[in-house]
């Protein structure tokens, strides 16, 4: 009876209790790691805006990339990392928003050991699309902390 009970609650422990379904694989070519992304508000919605839940399973990140008409980035659950191109980075977790302005290169994901769940939202969408860059190297993340 107690393996029982310590199976059910363990089990109980591991359940997902994300707001959002994981949705779909990122791709490769965008992304290192695994990562899920649900799409939220698309353009033909006419919001002007962009946004999708995104999370990143540990050490997962995004390439370097910017967005014509800024984003930001509400996190929810974890704790991961945001680096602009030539600043230093910064830890973020559950309840940080990161206001990221129009057309600076940057990248963000989850920390080595903790995945991490943000609210990407794409701003004044009408201005352009996400511009994709470089990967962020294992070397360049490793050396990090």
């Amino acid at each position: 009876m107690i393996v029982l009970f310590v199976a059910v609650s363990n089990q109980a422990e591991a359940q997902d209790t994300s707001i959002f379904p994981k949705g779909e694989k990122a791709p490769a070519d965008r992304f290192t790691g695994t990562v899920w992304i649900f799409p939220l508000i698309q353009p033909q919605d006419s919001l002007d805006c962009v946004s999708s839940s995104v999370t990143f399973e540990p050490g997962a990140r995004t390439n370097w990339h910017m967005h014509p008409g800024g984003q930001a980035l509400l996190v929810i659950e974890g704790k991961g990392y945001y680096q602009e191109r030539g600043m230093r980075v910064r830890i973020i977790q559950k309840g940080d928003v990161v206001k990221c302005p129009p057309r600076v290169e940057h990248w963000h994901g989850a920390s080595p050991d903790t995945k991490l769940t943000h609210i990407a939202i794409v701003t004044n969408a009408e201005k352009g699309n996400s511009v994709w860059l470089q990967k962020v190297t294992d070397k360049q993340y490793k050396d990090l902390e």
